[in-house]
């Protein structure tokens, strides 16, 4: 981790050093993610969430720049669950994993006309909390309905860095606004002990983050 950030510092420096023209700026959206890989279960469904944070865009040319950026990230999974026994009681449950993360994508930027632009790059991530949220509703044959619902921290199951690569598009509307969408696909396995997510059918072969966002932005 010491040599990646050495790494990202020399990066950032020879860029600084290197551009034609500098912006900082803001971005925020919405996040559609899941966890994917062969040892999650089919049923497993996106959970919407928000992403929020600051960027600063490093112009070369006209047609290329680099952009780094700081997120903080709500991520993670759902699944849902009905089951009716025939006699008038019914069970719906809703199982969530909420994984928050402070992501630092560092994003190469290709403009092929004039406002819009093609993006990618690797995404390493910092797990700040993980939690598994289960809700259940029971409704019985007289339609009293009873809700239960329990909360439990997994963070200490979970691994704290997070690797990945994003690639999407955007397009600047003027010199400051602009909006962009982009998918991300994890490039690790987000946990350290096997069947932390028993509920969601995962087993120790692979389980990664999955995550599409949509956002808007002003650069200064």
């Amino acid at each position: 981790m010491k040599k990646v950030a050495v790494a990202a510092f020399a990066i950032l420096t020879f860029s600084f050093a290197s551009a034609q023209d500098i912006k900082f700026g803001v971005k925020a959206g919405a996040n559609f993610s899941t966890l994917t890989g062969d040892a999650v279960a089919d049923d497993v469904e996106m959970k919407p969430g928000f992403h929020a944070g600051g960027l600063v865009e490093i112009k070369f040319t006209d047609k290329l720049s680099l952009q780094p950026e700081v997120l903080f990230s709500l991520q993670g999974a759902k699944t849902s669950d009905r089951f009716d026994d025939g006699l008038g009681n019914i069970e719906r449950t809703e199982s969530k994993v909420n994984l928050s993360y402070i992501n630092v994508p560092v994003m190469l930027k290709f403009y092929p006309v004039k406002g819009f632009f093609i993006q990618a790059g690797p995404q390493v991530g910092f797990l700040v909390s993980a939690k598994s949220k289960d809700e259940t509703t029971f409704t019985d044959p007289g339609n009293l309905v009873t809700n239960e619902s329990t909360e439990v921290d997994i963070k200490d199951n979970l691994k704290t860095v997070d690797v990945a690569f994003n690639a999407g598009l955007g397009y600047d509307f003027t010199d400051n606004f602009f909006v962009d969408a982009r998918y991300s696909f994890g490039l690790t396995n987000v946990y350290d002990a096997p069947d932390f997510l028993g509920g969601f059918g995962i087993s120790e072969l692979d389980a990664k983050n999955s995550n599409i966002s949509v956002s808007v932005g002003y650069k200064f």
